[in-house]
């Protein structure tokens, strides 16, 4: 009889159940004590045990604790936090009494200088370990200087960018519904469920977003409508989606519904502006599929306005239901300064801006530049960034959808030539294709917006051997209490 053969992951799930691998130190259900030394993107504390890396929830770096192991594999495990044997000095309390079971927010019990540190600190090292990028020790203010051990000098990154207040900065609150206490709970999923935990309050929300939230709940419970069940599918209300424009003080809310019709819906309404007086815009978007996705493609007006108003550096923005709107408006200010800055702009320059989105970036520089063209394979964004062009009377600018790996070249056998390019791609980073055209291209300058530092440091090294040299990196910390960062990146041509 013939044997069957195990893969190694079969192998190594087989151990783990066992709760012991060969030649690792440490047992499933074993306790050990140690000391925290890193963090992972995902907020685990990263220890060892003679030798041994395991993962541990909770933990911060400069805490020394006792954990119970759950999960081995060869290279690393996980253990759950048992106690606290020394806390690091930059240990918090949270100040959110859902903190440890939310998870949205998931450093709030560090230090917030010690947030930024860790931000600049995790891009360094992803731009070492995946850019093979050499980077300065210096800090902000210093330049680069020729190095005789390399081709040119080391890339510098500056200390990261905070907020001087790093709460309340959200402007937009999507929030799940799904049934609870009074017919429907509107919160957040528990970990590793769908069960909607009610949530009023939210430290990184604008207070005026909680307060629809709640007005809109305590309507929909009074008018008895259903929640969504994401189990069978059936019941009415799936989201609840709420902005609020810090420039205008201008408000929306957006009610995700299974189903074109809302019972009472006018008497919805009328509970919603009582409850929330001065609220300019309540729409109404369909979406029967069986998905996460939050938003269908059907949206509607119910009351009010098609859209709310913003400002980003004194640029108006109209923004839609499903438009794309950074969330915090302080700090995209300061991102998008930056990239103005690294752009070095004269007022004679032809700018391109790939994934231009509604044109955010593009209006900010558009006022420095001779001619700006965005590309955006996203429709309906560029509708929207040509009506954000008409409402600022810029008339130095052009969009296009389309795919950037496409559109490019097209412009470039058309004679089209970039003095700048910028870029500003979504989390996966830059299509390979983008990048050869980027290349082709040959701009003087490239600024490169990211909010994810590993694929970065792999498009950065597509661009170094391509030609370019990173020379600056800006981290700003666009989401307080998070492991997320957003970077911004100063290429020029070698």
């Amino acid at each position: 009889m013939k044997k069957s053969r195990k893969s190694p992951a079969t192998e190594t799930r087989v151990e783990e159940i066992a709760g012991h691998i060969p030649g690792v130190p440490v047992q499933t259900g074993q306790t050990v004590e140690l000391d925290i030394a890193g963090l992972t993107t995902e907020a685990e504390g990263v220890g060892r045990v003679e030798g041994y890396t395991l993962f541990v929830a909770g933990a911060l770096p400069g805490d020394r604790v006792r954990a119970r192991v759950t999960q081995i594999g060869k290279s690393y495990g996980r253990a759950v936090l048992l106690d606290i044997v020394r806390p690091s000095p930059d240990r918090r309390a949270a100040p959110c009494p859902l903190h440890d079971a939310c998870g949205g927010c998931q450093l709030q019990h560090w230090s917030y200088g010690a947030q930024l540190r860790w931000k600049r600190q995790h891009v360094i090292d992803n731009l070492k370990r995946i850019g093979r990028l050499r980077v300065a020790n210096g800090f902000q203010g210093e330049t680069a200087q020729p190095d005789s051990a390399a081709d040119h000098p080391p890339v510098i990154v500056h200390p990261t960018m905070g907020m001087a207040d790093p709460w309340r900065y959200r402007n937009k609150a999507q929030v799940p519904i799904g049934p609870g206490a009074g017919g429907l709970a509107g919160g957040f999923f528990e970990p590793g469920t769908h069960r909607i935990v009610d949530l009023n309050a939210c430290l990184i929300q604008h207070g005026e977003n909680e307060e629809l939230i709640r007005a809109v709940k305590a309507a929909a419970r009074s008018l008895g409508l259903s929640a969504y069940n994401r189990k069978t599918g059936r019941g009415l209300l799936r989201h609840v989606v709420v902005r609020h424009a810090r420039a205008t003080g201008q408000r929306m809310v957006v009610l995700v519904t299974n189903g074109r019709d809302i019972p009472h819906a006018a008497e919805l309404v009328g509970l919603i502006r009582e409850r929330v007086p001065g609220v300019t815009s309540i729409c109404q978007n369909v979406n029967t599929a069986r998905t996460p996705v939050v938003f269908g493609e059907e949206t509607r007006v119910l009351w009010g306005e098609e859209v709310i108003y913003d400002e980003i550096g004194g640029i108006r923005f109209a923004i839609s239901p499903r438009s794309f709107f950074q969330v915090n408006t302080e700090q995209t200010e300061t991102l998008y300064r930056k990239a103005a800055q690294y752009a070095g702009l004269t007022g004679e320059e032809t700018v391109i801006d790939v994934y231009c989105g509604i044109g955010t970036i593009s209006l900010f520089l558009a006022r420095r530049a001779r001619k700006v063209y965005g590309v955006e394979i996203v429709p309906e964004a560029v509708e929207d960034a040509r009506r954000n062009a008409l409402l600022n009377g810029m008339r130095n600018v052009e969009f296009t959808a389309g795919r950037a790996e496409e559109v490019l070249p097209r412009w470039q056998a058309a004679g089209l030539r970039a003095d700048v390019l910028v870029v500003d791609p979504p989390r996966k980073g830059c299509d390979p294709a983008v990048l050869r055209a980027m290349l082709d291209m040959r701009p003087r300058r490239i600024v490169y917006v990211s909010c994810n530092p590993s694929t970065l440091a792999r498009d950065l090294r597509v661009l170094e051997d391509g030609g370019y040299r990173a020379v600056e990196v800006q981290p700003v910390d666009m989401f307080p209490h998070t492991t997320h960062v957003e970077c911004c990146v100063l290429l020029v041509r070698k």
